[in-house]
């Protein structure tokens, strides 16, 4: 009995420590993939406010940094801006969904996101050793906006200081990289007058992405990806039917591109919970009648131009930002649940991966073309020169008139479509 009892805890030790190293070797091949690649990555929602998310998050970016990835981080602040207008007893005013910014709200903006989240998120991730450097998109000119309007029943309206952005200028950004640090960027923007400007945290962080020829572009949000078929979104794309929500290919080795297959059972997001907290609403919708089904695990730069227009106020940003970072050249756009901890890990090293991925639109294969017999035919003798070795007679042999079968190499491939290196993971 004693004995039995004295194996029970070893073994379990041992299992525990075989699923650990068998952790360690699944992420081998992203460890691989993804070496000293730039990683851009939008922080916000839930993990910007909860102690525990915003502690975890500042984990994996600094595991991204020990791993050979080079991770930046763009932020914006829309809760806390709003806790400090209030604060200071100053009315907020939306029009299309956009805030209203005056002068006086711009200082407080201005304040908010580089004075105060900024200087956190810096603090967070220096915990772990001098790595973050924090900057604002003014600094450097490394963002340039021009003023934006809103769209009210067709009809164009000023909002203020807010700004749609025009140019990037990453060299300072570069610098940092080089230099083995992770930038931490505010969304704050200046015109080429100099007026400055808010920008949209989502837009700003892909416009980096391209900017920098990032290999991935992660947007963390408070729901669990990009729903196939949330209420009332969807109906007309009929993107439920088309298979979106099918699996991502496995990784098959170091050099592999692939993911294995996923859906809210296999990444863990039922187990926490996340459907129900979603039924809150896609982005910033209200509850729906019914729970959305399954959450879209990959699709295609087209595939989600198509669905854009029907999406809810809270995604159109972050969708239109994987948008434009694929059509920009990016790889792979992610929204991510940033309520699930470590969610960047779980998503660049682990085969499954969650969210909702966006890929380019892969190439479409040449036509084949057939393959017809081809008939011996004798090669023409081209002249020799003289050479000291007398030429012994060859006795001619008969050459077989049988049609020669094409070669592999000029045999037609299968019309299918040929994956991108990056349509998959």
């Amino acid at each position: 009995m004693t004995t039995q009892s004295a194996a029970t805890p070893a073994a379990a030790a041992q299992c525990g420590a075989l699923a650990k190293a068998a952790t360690l070797i699944e992420a081998l091949p992203w460890l691989e993939r993804f070496h000293g690649q730039i990683v851009v990555i939008k922080f916000g929602g839930n993990a910007m406010v909860d102690d525990a998310l915003r502690a975890a998050f500042a984990q994996d970016v600094v595991f991204l940094r020990y791993a050979g990835l080079r991770p930046v981080v763009v932020h914006g602040g829309g809760p806390q801006i709003n806790a400090q207008l209030t604060r200071l007893g100053m009315p907020t005013t939306f029009r299309a969904g956009l805030r209203v910014t005056t002068p006086e709200t711009m200082d407080v903006v201005r304040m908010v996101l580089t004075g105060q989240v900024n200087r956190e998120v810096v603090g967070l991730i220096n915990q772990h050793g001098p790595f973050a450097v924090g900057m604002s998109g003014e600094d450097a000119h490394l963002l340039t906006a021009r003023r934006a309007q809103a769209n009210v029943d067709g009809e164009l309206v000023d909002i203020g200081q807010v700004g749609e952005i025009e140019a990037v200028n990453p060299g300072a950004i570069s610098a940092l990289i080089a230099d083995g640090r992770i930038p931490v960027i505010s969304s704050v923007a200046r015109s080429e007058s100099g007026e400055i400007l808010n920008v949209n945290a989502d837009t700003a962080a892909a416009a980096l992405a391209v900017a920098l020829g990032a290999a991935k572009l992660v947007v963390l949000t408070d729901v669990a990806g990009l729903y196939a078929d949330w209420p009332g979104a969807q109906a007309a794309t009929g993107q439920a039917a088309t298979g979106q929500a099918a699996t991502r290919p496995a990784a098959t080795g170091p050099a592999a591109t692939g993911q294995a297959a996923t859906g809210p059972a296999a990444t863990g997001q039922a187990a926490t919970g996340q459907a129900a907290t979603d039924a809150a609403g896609q982005g910033d919708d209200a509850a729906p009648a019914v729970l959305p089904s399954e959450v879209i695990s990959q699709l295609s730069a087209t595939e989600l131009a198509a669905m854009l227009p029907g999406l809810s106020d809270g995604m159109i940003p972050k969708m239109r930002a994987c948008l434009t970072a694929v059509h920009g050249g990016v790889p792979q756009a992610h929204v991510l649940d940033g309520r699930l901890p470590h969610a960047v890990l779980l998503e660049i090293f682990t085969d499954s991966g969650i969210g909702t991925m966006v890929v380019p639109d892969s190439p479409v294969a040449p036509a084949a073309v057939p393959a017809s017999p081809v008939p011996a035919s004798p090669v023409p003798a081209s002249p020799v020169p003289a050479s000291p070795v007398p030429a012994s007679p060859v006795p001619a042999s008969p050459v077989p008139a049988s049609p020669v079968p094409a070669s592999s190499a000029s045999t037609a491939a299968p019309s299918t479509p040929v994956p991108t290196p990056w349509s998959a993971r």
